[in-house]
């Protein structure tokens, strides 16, 4: 890339407004202070081995990306404890004591100033879920009440985590500076674009789930609620629900998905820059305002993180069959044997080996098609890390158009499309039926292996995903229209079963409400018993 032989005048780079401004915030960043001896909260050992071993097993059966099941656990945590206490006093004791437990927070990391904090936002909370549901219809009731706990639950995880949350803040702040001008939404005006984009931001680089899509644009353009006193919360709790309403809809507006869209084929340089700040941040300075050392360091980093996509994918496909596995396979298996002995008389066992072989085999082939970026990529990312970071902007001329409706000039067109799309659909399972027919399954093991293959082969697309995250540029295979009309309605099938039919997870509800409640009611008493123990040993020395 850059020529050594180059005058090291031409190679200097004059930083961006944006780029300072970014490395300023992260300096400013401080960690959390760590609570003294006196007013640390310790939790047992014994008690922590056997709760970190129950929450591995319970996260295994809800698929959520790592970065959201600290946000998850408090919130299974607090409705549980809420259910039990709906005043919600000295919660906050037992929410970080069970979070201490299980090894979300590092052992001896928060103490009684932690207690007292959460403490007042679950009373903040509490209060104006009073203040909203009063008189309201029980639809309304329910909609105001997840929308609270679901903030809530996120104003609790980053109060307790400042230091991740600022350094999360200032690098999404960076990348909408850079971007927001690059979009225009037809009919919109600037302010109106940018919330729009903001939530477009949580949903591609932050990869929040709902909650936190939620809270961020709620704290957007409001003071989060457990920092407001009652006072305010007060006036301000008559617009709540129309305020929630709103967020909603912005969350799932068609211009979010569009910007979503946009903002995903943008993100590797900046994952990229991201990563070598983080490594680097003594010589970050040094390092972004000299062309050679700039591409030594992409070149170093994008060859180490193509290196640990293959780890990554390899995890992800272990963590994904598992959930399939515990959370549908074991189920439907289960009921195939039954149901083809009442309704036939007979099972066949070929096709119980196959529905229990063949979603894994069929995962691993798909996935040994991946291929990970090469130096082309990594050329093209240092030269748009560069346009990123550079004060001159004279390059930055594309803008990205929106319309604000979809053009219908061709509506004669797009029903003929709607018309072949569906036909994809018959074709693909007609031949799926053949095939199944030929292999002798009766209707029950087809609807389970139609079942198992649209789920693996939906989670296998999202794992691509984790591939394509460096890559700028995705080429496309002559051979695509024609795998897409094969693969497309087997994916659609996979995202409607793994989206819809997991809200009636079977695990989830024997974890959630037969297993964890009286198993942390043990923890506790034996955790009492502990201190009990451990009280008199000391009054006798």
């Amino acid at each position: 890339m850059p020529d050594t032989a180059t005058p090291a005048k031409s190679s200097k780079i004059s930083l961006s407004v944006f780029t300072n401004a970014l490395t300023s915030s992260l300096k400013a960043i401080r960690p959390k202070p760590r609570p003294d001896d006196l007013s640390k909260l310790t939790v047992s050992q014994t008690v922590s081995f056997f709760a970190l071993a129950y929450e591995r097993l319970r996260n295994a059966v809800e698929y959520r990306e790592d970065h959201l099941i600290r946000r998850a656990a408090i919130e299974r945590i607090l409705k549980r404890r809420l259910l039990l206490h709906p005043e919600g006093v000295n919660e906050a004791e037992n929410l970080i004591r069970e979070l201490l437990w299980a090894r979300y927070f590092d052992p001896d990391s928060l103490g009684a100033q932690d207690i007292d904090v959460i403490q007042t936002i679950i009373n903040r909370y509490l209060y104006v879920k009073r203040l909203v549901i009063a008189g309201r219809a029980n639809e309304e009731q329910f909609f105001l009440t997840d929308f609270l706990i679901s903030i809530m639950t996120c104003e609790i995880e980053e109060t307790l985590s400042p230091e991740a949350t600022n350094r999360n803040a200032s690098l999404t702040y960076f990348i909408y500076q850079v971007l927001r001008h690059k979009v225009k939404i037809e009919g919109l005006g600037d302010n109106e674009k940018d919330a729009y984009f903001l939530a477009a931001l949580e949903k591609s680089y932050r990869r929040s789930d709902k909650p936190y899509q939620r809270y961020h644009l709620f704290t957007t353009f409001y003071h989060p609620i457990g920092q407001q006193s009652e006072e305010q919360l007060k006036t301000l709790s008559s617009d709540l629900p129309a305020i929630f309403h709103r967020v909603d809809r912005m969350v799932n507006s068609s211009y979010v998905d569009s910007l979503t869209r946009f903002v995903r084929r943008q993100l590797p340089p900046f994952l990229i820059l991201f990563s070598i700040i983080q490594s680097r941040f003594s010589d970050i300075q040094t390092i972004l305002t000299d062309r050679n050392k700039l591409w030594s360091e992409v070149d170093q980093m994008c060859r180490q993180k193509y290196q640990q996509l293959n780890k990554r994918i390899r995890n992800l496909a272990l963590r994904s069959f598992i959930y399939i596995f515990l959370t549908k396979m074991v189920f439907a298996l289960i009921l195939e044997f039954p149901a083809s002995k009442f309704f036939y008389g007979e099972v066949n066992t070929t096709s119980i080996l196959i529905n229990t072989l063949f979603p894994p085999v069929l995962m691993l082939f798909i996935i040994s098609f991946f291929r990970m970026p090469g130096e082309d990529n990594t050329k093209k990312i240092y030269t748009r890390i560069i346009e990123i970071i550079d004060a001159d902007k004279s390059f930055e001329t594309a803008i990205a158009f929106i319309p604000k409706k979809r053009s219908e000039k061709k509506p004669v067109l797009v029903f003929g499309f709607t018309i072949f799309y569906l036909f994809t659909f018959l074709v693909t399972l007609l031949l799926i039926y053949q095939v199944l027919v030929y292999l002798n399954f009766n209707l029950v093991s087809q609807i389970i292996f139609v079942f198992f293959v649209s789920v693996v082969t939906f989670f296998s697309y999202r794992i691509k995903q984790i591939v394509n995250e460096y890559r700028l540029d995705e080429k496309s295979s002559i051979l695509s229209p024609f795998i897409d009309f094969f693969f497309m309605p087997v994916l659609s099938l996979g995202k409607f079963f793994s989206s819809e039919i997991a809200k009636l997870n079977f695990f989830i509800f024997v974890f959630d409400f037969l297993i964890e409640a009286p198993f942390k009611l043990i923890f506790e008493i034996f955790e009492e018993w502990i201190s009990f123990v451990k009280k008199r040993k000391e009054e006798i020395i």
